[in-house]
């Protein structure tokens, strides 16, 4: 089991404490938050990308993903508490410009660093727009960012979750089918699928072989906040056991920017308990 761990937990920290702190717990790997206060697309200079291969390379940490999902810095001093936005599916085509030059630039990050992927979302729903016109929108924005992704060999995880878009694995199939890249797939997030009450056999069968990324975080009863693993409700065997049957060999990405207090520690208890129920699974399985 590859275990990697999310910077967004540490939303007190600069990208290279981050990093040199999940190097010190003892993960694998590192996912890099693209996003304010870290790496923000089109900001980042040659030399903070050497000063990160650096450090990846002296604390021999691999990367799971750049995480790409939300976008507060380009809305830092403006009236605005959706950090979905500027969507990929906005209706102002302006605005989703802007989101698509942020994701196509994210994408130069995750090649100058030998990312494998990253990770985006559709933005939140609203009632009073037409889904039809959304999912178009939206499919034409991943045709341009998978055009590009084909280039570079990155691949593209839609993330689903609850209230936004696209919220079900059933969703992004329809969607990844419509914009028919190799490179598009999905950033499968077992926190969001318990809360969507989905069957993780149902969505190994629908897109196990476009998972790119896992992030793993735990949930009690039906509320969205990322808990440290093993404080929650969430089955994680149930999990393991239907993304071997996808033969899924990425990253599981512990995720806890609610952690930022404490991120540490959050840390050290996440991988401790992910290890244990790991040798567990693989014992009851011989």
């Amino acid at each position: 089991m590859k275990i990697a761990y999310s910077t967004n937990a540490y939303l007190n920290n600069s990208l290279l404490q981050a990093i040199q702190s999940i190097a010190d717990i003892g993960f694998g790997a590192v996912e890099i938050l693209c996003d304010h206060p870290h790496w923000i697309p089109g900001e980042v200079t040659k030399d903070q990308i050497e000063q990160v291969n650096h450090i990846l390379s002296e604390t021999n940490l691999s990367i799971s993903n750049l995480n790409v999902n939300t976008a507060t810095s380009l809305h830092i001093g403006k009236d605005s508490k959706n950090h979905f936005e500027p969507s990929l599916s906005h209706q102002d085509e302006q605005v989703r410009k802007q989101r698509l030059s942020y994701t196509l630039e994210a994408l130069k990050l995750a090649d100058a660093i030998k990312a494998p992927c990253i990770s985006i979302t559709s933005g939140l729903s609203n009632p009073n727009i037409s889904r039809k016109d959304t999912l178009y929108r939206f499919t034409e924005s991943l045709k341009q960012i998978c055009d590009e992704a084909e280039k570079l060999g990155v691949k593209v995880g839609i993330e689903y979750e609850p209230e936004l878009w696209f919220e079900t694995a059933t969703q992004v199939a329809e969607v990844i089918e419509q914009v028919g890249s190799a490179n598009l797939g999905v950033n499968y997030d077992i926190g969001h699928s318990f809360l969507n009450h989905e069957d993780p056999r149902d969505v190994v069968d629908l897109v196990g072989d476009r998972i790119w990324n896992v992030h793993i975080e735990d949930i009690s009863g039906s509320a969205h906040f990322h808990k440290i693993p093993g404080e929650g409700e969430i089955p994680f065997e149930s999990y393991f056991r239907e993304l071997e049957r996808a033969h899924y060999r990425g990253f599981y990405t512990v995720e806890l920017y609610t952690y930022a207090d404490s991120p540490d520690t959050a840390g050290q208890q996440s991988l401790s308990y992910l290890q244990k129920v790991w040798n567990r699974y693989q014992q009851v399985k011989i």
